[in-house]
């Protein structure tokens, strides 16, 4: 594949583009907009990548509208490397003609009745599991590292994403509220072995203290 040519600048790399495309950090993704505003105008397509909450997200949108611009809100639903160009994406707005399908990227859009489409798309990413995931699956790597299994777990974590199937989320779901109370135990004893290690507590003290709210707003019984 080819590189990617590096503009001379800002104003180079925006000036006589029909997309454009803002991927960088949440805490300057205004500022970005706010120096491609000048150089935007009706007919161009704004596209922020960014990861950010609605509110950011809507004012990223107003940055844009005196433009003339179309602001779209895209939210990449997986790790880019490596799918790439055709990494699946979220849509805050009906999909542009315009937009380069032909590199491959596939895009699915809201619903034109959903009032605040931005807003709408900021909250569903928020409810997205993938970072919780990997952050238990990091914490619970850097345990087993400590104690020399790691390529134990690891196996075992691949075993299990790569046998999950469309029944998984049914059991982890039913699973989660039948045994809450046993599992609530067994993280409990996994963060006190997890601080005798020295290794991070951050996600098994939160799965914890999740499944000990479960068990109580769903009175499970203590015997599961």
């Amino acid at each position: 594949m080819s590189e990617i040519p590096r503009a001379a600048s800002f104003a180079a790399a925006v000036d006589g583009a029909d997309i454009v495309i803002s991927v960088n950090w949440a805490t300057v993704a205004a500022d970005v907009a706010r120096e491609a505003l000048p150089l935007l105008h009706r007919g161009m397509i704004y596209a922020d990548h960014n990861t950010a909450g609605p509110k950011l997200k809507e004012e990223l949108a107003a940055i844009v509208a005196p433009s003339g611009a179309s602001f779209v809100d895209v939210a990449m639903m997986a790790p880019v490397p490596p799918l790439g160009m055709r990494v699946g994406m979220f849509m805050a707005a009906a999909v542009p003609k315009n937009w380069p399908r032909s590199t491959g990227a596939s895009a699915r859009r809201w619903d034109s009745s959903v009032r605040n489409p931005v807003r709408q798309r900021a909250q569903t990413d928020a409810f997205r599991v993938l970072q919780g995931m990997s952050s238990s699956i990091y914490e619970a790597l850097e345990a087993a590292r400590a104690v020399g299994v790691e390529d134990w777990l690891r196996s075992d974590i691949i075993r299990t994403l790569v046998e999950a199937d469309e029944a998984t989320l049914d059991r982890v779901v039913d699973g989660t509220e039948k045994h809450a109370v046993r599992r609530g135990h067994e993280m409990r004893d996994a963060e006190a072995m997890l601080r005798e290690l020295g290794t991070p507590t951050t996600m098994v003290t939160a799965t914890a203290e999740s499944l000990e709210r479960i068990a109580r707003e769903k009175k499970v019984p203590a015997h599961r």
